[in-house]
């Protein structure tokens, strides 16, 4: 298998070269630690204290370990940590966020590249978020005895639709794993329909859950506020990990919001940092004045006329959650399946989203089911909704209310985690049952 794997990957590798090639020399896209990823080369480990191997492949992934990293900081101090990204926005995340810790690039699927990563690293434990299946890696990880475990696993409906296809080979994928963590039931269930052993499958609950704030008055908050010239007193508008269309149906919907509501501001967090640019030619050629939170200077902040914001920064987004009267969650109005609506959901905003969210539709259902959201179904319907939440505050304050409480009882994943990853530590470094510092292992959520 990891010859016929290799050839798989030279052959779209190849394929993409002249993609790969335009886009650095004609839109100047670096793609940094190529290098190390084909070859493996990151950097050796060092000391003899034991270490767990993090790999998060981008911002989002990122983001979820926080919770879990810190933690594993309380618990186990002498344990070493290294945390992998596949992006270059998600590593430049993680080396501001785990300054503690070891960061580095993820190994390309090729044979060699594997095999050189783990040799160099010599990890205690490999531990991957959400639904992280490369088959190279995995193989071999298994080979030289190293505990795998997957965490927060989520098996969206569409992905399972087409990994049932290949069961053959997540079958043999996911018996390699000692631990494999779900979200929830209905993604236990799809792992096990995937040939995941069941006595292996366990059910925590989701993290992103626990690293989510629920406190508007959060310093991170209160600060952008003041750095976007955004006063307490002015309705906000979120339309946040939008995607095109979607950053323009959320002008046209504030700009009918503003005839009844003129002091309404407008905020957008475009999904992808390369399409920042092209979203700041949008809002000025609608006529409308921009701010962008890169170009910020004391003398833009204080400005009153009410310009839209445009939020080109990386990690910010989960802060400016928090200034939002009403939030729009992207991905939605397009074919993407939606993005993530926890976060807007625990500060208590209104919660409005397209009608295509299968990645998240677990938390939509019970979002929809405590009324704790609405959908829109497309942007004269968005500007409606809109509308009606700003003419209704007790409407629209009973709408997040309901979100911010489901979040609130859905806390608890990280703990459960840990006390699972606990069990596939060392027995030198394993938390003893029956410790106050133990994490429970048990089921959760």
């Amino acid at each position: 298998m990891p010859w016929l794997l290799n050839l798989v990957y030279l052959v779209v590798l190849v394929t993409a070269a002249p993609l790969l090639l335009w886009q650095r020399v004609v839109r100047g896209k670096r793609r940094p630690g190529l290098w190390k990823k084909l070859t493996g080369r990151v950097a050796h480990r060092t000391g003899n204290d034991r270490l767990v191997w993090f790999h998060a492949v981008s911002v989002g992934e990122v983001l979820q370990l926080e919770p879990m990293i810190a933690e594993c900081r309380r618990l186990w101090p002498s344990l070493q940590i290294l945390v992998t990204t596949t992006t270059a926005t998600g590593h430049r995340l993680a080396c501001e966020r785990f300054a503690d810790c070891r960061v580095d690039w993820f190994p390309l699927d090729f044979s060699w590249s594997v095999r050189r990563a783990l040799r160099r690293i010599r990890p205690d434990l490999v531990v991957l978020v959400e639904l992280e299946l490369w088959p190279n890696f995995i193989l071999a990880a298994h080979r030289k005895g190293i505990p795998l475990a997957l965490v927060n696993g989520r098996v969206s409906e569409p992905s399972f639709a087409g990994y049932r296809r290949l069961r053959w080979l997540f079958s043999r994928l996911l018996n390699r794993f000692d631990q494999l963590v779900a979200q929830n039931t209905i993604y236990a269930e799809r792992l096990e329909a995937l040939g995941g052993p069941p006595q292996r499958i366990q059910v925590s609950g989701s993290i992103k859950y626990d690293r989510i704030e629920t406190r508007r008055d959060n310093p991170d908050t209160r600060n952008l506020a003041a750095t976007l010239g955004i006063s307490q007193r002015s309705p906000v508008f979120v339309a946040g990990s939008t995607q095109d269309p979607e950053e323009r149906l959320a002008i046209e919907a504030w700009v009918i919001a503003r005839q009844t509501h003129p002091d309404l501001r407008l905020v957008l967090v475009p999904r992808h940092p390369e399409r920042f640019d092209e979203v700041a030619e949008t809002v000025v050629s609608m006529g409308h004045p921009l701010l962008r939170r890169s170009r910020i200077t004391d003398q833009a902040a204080s400005q009153t006329d009410g310009p839209v914001v445009l939020l080109d920064t990386v990690g910010e987004l989960a802060a400016c959650w928090g200034l939002a009267d009403v939030a729009f969650v992207g991905g939605s109005l397009t074919n993407r399946g939606g993005q993530n609506m926890i976060e807007p959901a625990a500060y208590g905003a209104a919660v409005l989203f397209g009608p295509n969210t299968q990645n998240f539709q677990d938390v939509v259902d019970e979002l929809l089911e405590r009324g704790g959201a609405r959908v829109v179904a497309d942007g004269p319907s968005l500007a409606t909704r809109l509308v009606e939440l700003l003419d209704d505050p007790t409407t629209a304050a009973a709408l997040g209310d309901a979100a911010r409480r489901l979040v609130l009882s859905r806390q608890g994943a990280t703990e459960a985690t840990l006390g699972i990853l606990n069990e596939l530590l060392p027995e030198d470094i394993r938390l003893k049952t029956g410790s106050s510092d133990d994490p429970p292992n048990a089921n959760a959520a």
